[in-house]
């Protein structure tokens, strides 16, 4: 028998009405907030449940995905929000383990905007979300909602990268280049708690702060002051006795990995986990292509015989979603040993949705930022 909270009552939600040219001209022109009116249980599949949504992410990935320059392109109208946690609301009568009242984080591979079913339009930039109750987890109790709603994505892409693809062991050596993201702290938290030496670069020394407080061992910024990367490769080769790191963590790209190809050990893993640093590699509005495609030094690569490998996890968990229960579970355990704790530095009240999405694209704070429905 499905069960509800009480009368639901209209709310406030987001909405994408078409992909822009850029993430901020989709923000000045197309994305909206308006009233939500409450779901119709009704019209609502027998696994379904309704989440009151407490706090959703705001990632790059969002903001990307705005302008159709992400791999996964969402049909507008759509509400963004990749990730959010809250309180069940409503379950349908399909739905067993969940009850009124629970505090859930939502799987943003199985719902909302980055999933490939039919609850892509359900992003949590809203007071009410509804997803399949497979895609519910839940929120551990050391864990406020604003973590709750950042730490799937950043700690599995981590995982994948460090781990899965990487093969990361205790006791080498990495660089994370972009460190003061939130997948680049997470993958901070998961290099250390692999037991390994950690080398963080960013671009600024006050939020390099953070991350040498989170658990880095070493942090290098890497601005020359003038819009450029200064060389480092040097100050990693002292950190690491003259032979380099064994693994680089590139979610950055762009200017900044030649030095870091640099960096790297004979025989180094290079991850490629993003490229924050050129946002429009694809065509604006959806158009896909790649007319600015990146382009990285084979030389440097060929001479250090590099494996440089492509790590992207929500793509590749997709095409095999075997492989997520191990890394889950693993993550799971890290947050309740306190091994790991997502680091959310700024939240806003949903009405405030273009002011996080202007600190977000301009990496503003440290690790991660939330808005409050």
């Amino acid at each position: 028998m499905a069960a509800l909270m009480g009368e639901l009552e209209s709310g406030r939600r987001v909405v994408v009405r078409e992909l822009g040219e850029s993430p901020m001209e989709a923000l000045e022109a197309h994305v909206a907030l308006e009233t939500q009116p409450p779901p119709d249980p009704a019209a609502l599949a027998e696994d379904d449940v309704i989440v009151a949504v407490k706090a959703s992410g705001v990632n790059w990935v969002d903001l990307i995905m705005t302008s159709g320059q992400y791999q996964h392109v969402p049909e507008p109208p759509y509400t963004p929000g990749l990730e959010y946690a809250g309180e069940v609301a409503w379950v349908g009568p399909a739905v067993s383990g969940l009850a009124i009242g629970d505090r859930v984080m939502a799987d943003g591979l199985l719902t909302g905007p980055r999933s490939l079913g039919a609850h892509r339009r359900w992003g949590g930039w809203a007071s009410w979300a509804v997803a399949p109750a497979k895609a519910l987890l839940p929120l551990p109790e050391a864990l406020s909602f604003d973590q709750g709603a950042t730490v799937l994505g950043a700690y599995e892409t981590a995982y994948h990268a460090l781990v899965f693809r990487g093969r990361l062991q205790a006791g080498e050596s990495v660089l994370i280049v972009g460190a003061s993201g939130t997948t680049g702290l997470a993958a901070v938290h998961v290099a250390k708690a692999l037991d390994a030496t950690v080398i963080a670069t960013g671009r600024r020394a006050e939020k390099l702060e953070v991350v040498k407080a989170e658990g880095a061992d070493h942090v290098i910024a890497t601005a020359d002051g003038e819009g450029g990367v200064r060389r480092f490769r040097d100050e990693v080769k002292e950190l690491t006795g003259g032979r380099g790191v064994d693994v680089v963590h590139d979610g950055v790209g762009g200017k900044l990995t030649y030095e870091s190809l640099r960096s790297a050990r004979f025989g180094a893993r290079y991850l490629i986990v993003g490229w924050a640093a050129t946002p429009f590699v694809a065509k604006g509005k959806g158009g896909r292509g790649a007319p600015n495609a990146n382009v990285i030094p084979t030389n440097l690569i060929m001479m250090k015989g590099l494996d440089v490998l492509g790590c992207p996890a929500a793509i590749t968990a997709h095409k095999d979603p075997s492989i997520r229960a191990e890394r889950l579970a693993a993550i799971r355990r890290w947050l309740e040993e306190g091994a790991v704790r997502p680091l959310v530095s700024a939240s806003w009240p949903l009405e405030e949705v273009h002011e996080a999405m202007r600190a977000k694209w301009k990496s503003a704070y440290p690790g991660a930022i939330t808005v409050r429905p």
